[in-house]
């Protein structure tokens, strides 16, 4: 870990508002493993963007943004962020959202290849477009058109779009999680 984490009560008069935001966020959306230490202290990707006000609050707000009433079904971005985190190969993201998969009724079975970087066989169809697009989109180029016109039809332009920027936020947060090489929680 490249970043120690920070403490509460060391923080600034500029990290104050954006940590009471996070943590507030994470309570709210970002359940089912550690994300915060007894102490309050932020973990994950948020320990980053704390530290780093001027970028953490801009890309918080993206967070926030992609988590606040959704219109894609919760094992459809599941599906979309561990393509994400599996090509990152970003433990951290790997571990909170196989976590995550879990409640949302994903097997273990699906899991499991979806996190060895490969597509299983018994996607649901939402979960299989979700799929290709991230896979398309994580590895570089246009969107083939076959895709983006499969995405609207299951999930309409909103949707598709939805899916887009889900992916592209994973990419960021699984950027960050390597940049500080977070770890995994014990």
């Amino acid at each position: 870990m490249r970043l120690p984490i920070l403490d509460p009560k060391d923080l600034t008069d500029e990290q104050k508002p954006l940590y009471d935001d996070m943590r507030a966020g994470i309570k709210d959306h970002f359940k089912g493993f550690v994300n915060m230490r007894d102490d309050g202290a932020l973990l994950g990707p948020w320990n980053p963007w704390v530290r780093e006000p001027r970028f953490g609050k801009p890309v918080w707000e993206l967070v926030k943004a992609i988590a606040s009433n959704p219109l894609l079904p919760a094992p459809v971005r599941e599906v979309a962020i561990l393509v994400t985190g599996s090509h990152f190969r970003s433990g951290y993201e790997l571990y909170a959202h196989v976590l995550v998969a879990e409640q949302r009724g994903l097997s273990d079975e699906k899991l499991a290849t979806i996190v060895a970087g490969q597509r299983p066989v018994d996607l649901t169809r939402q979960e299989a477009i979700a799929y290709d697009v991230a896979s398309a989109l994580v590895s570089g180029g246009v969107l083939p058109e076959l895709t983006w016109r499969a995405a609207v039809k299951e999930f309409g332009e909103h949707g598709a779009a939805e899916l887009s920027y889900l992916v592209g936020i994973y990419c960021m947060v699984s950027v960050t999680l390597n940049t500080f090489d977070v770890p995994v929680p014990d």
